[in-house]
């Protein structure tokens, strides 16, 4: 999109940015990251992740971006204790995350393991989760079972996700 509609990405990503902080901070979420189109932001809940990321992905869809066509956002959740250094995190359960976010696809929300066993039981009416089994993601020696988050006014059906699993080749 960067490539066809220069001028009107420049604009699109600045929307992209505003309702993604405003999903955020309405879930009481801090942004510790911008990269070009990424956005990274910590909570101190589970929940309060999965509030903002509903809400974000509902944003986005709702918002009528013009000549771009819509912006599909891959989000994801993971749960961990990662270091904090300078208003910025690193650590392993940044690099899952990571990871888990490049498995999916725009409009999707991936959930880890972790994040799952934190908010099974307490989602919000009308939102549950879809089991995507156990994935072996790139740079990581222990697979994660990986869960999508579903709702009636979010987009249900992907391709298979990006993991070594899924990725043609002809070696075993």
């Amino acid at each position: 999109l960067w490539e066809k509609y220069t001028q009107a990405m420049a604009i699109a990503l600045a929307r992209h940015d505003a309702l993604l902080r405003q999903a955020v901070e309405a879930s009481g979420g801090h942004i510790f990251k911008t990269a070009g189109d990424a956005v990274y932001a910590v909570f101190m809940r589970p929940q309060a992740g999965l509030a903002a990321a509903l809400a974000g992905q509902r944003a986005l869809i709702g918002e009528a971006w013009g000549e771009t066509g819509p912006l599909r956002v891959r989000m994801a959740l993971h749960t961990g204790a990662a270091d904090a250094c300078d208003g910025d995190y690193f650590g392993p359960p940044l690099s899952r995350l990571s990871r888990l976010i490049a498995a999916g696809h725009g409009g999707q929300i991936l959930v880890s393991a972790a994040t799952y066993e934190m908010i099974r039981d307490s989602l919000p009416d009308g939102v549950s989760l879809r089991d995507l089994g156990e994935q072996r993601l790139k740079d990581l020696t222990r697979p994660e079972h990986i869960y999508q988050i579903t709702a009636s006014d979010l987009p249900l059906d992907f391709p298979p996700l990006h993991s070594l699993a899924n990725r043609p080749n002809n070696l075993p």
